[in-house]
């Protein structure tokens, strides 16, 4: 059932994205910002933790989830270090999938031949 909840959630994020791509004239950089603007603001509005609850992976491994994950690292870094947290938090709690996208990106340019799009 976990997997089922998981891809409604995550199905549900990618359909919005769709229409966006398809209903409107914003670009797919600004649409990945609005999502991951997306995702710091329902946070700190408490309306994204009861979707990662219900969705689990649905929720953290789309964009939304990485300002979910932005969110609540500056949120627990201003309980520790005060002010200070707000600004490292979001980055000590993203670490880990900032530098695999760095990683793995850097390996795909490495083993894959780019060819330009005609």
């Amino acid at each position: 059932m976990e997997y089922i909840k998981a891809f409604i959630i995550g199905g549900l994020i990618c359909l919005i994205g769709q229409i966006l791509i398809d209903k409107t004239n914003l670009t797919p950089a600004r649409i990945l910002v609005l999502f991951v603007t997306s995702g710091v603001i329902l946070t700190a509005l408490g309306i994204y933790e009861p979707l990662v609850d219900f969705g689990g992976a649905g929720a953290t491994v789309p964009l939304p989830g990485f300002g979910y994950a932005l969110a609540k690292g500056a949120i627990k870094g201003v309980e520790e270090k005060g002010l200070l947290g707000a600004f490292t938090g979001g980055v000590v709690a993203t670490a880990g999938g900032i530098t695999a996208a760095i990683v793995f990106g850097y390996l795909a340019s490495v083993l894959f031949d780019p060819k330009a799009k005609n």
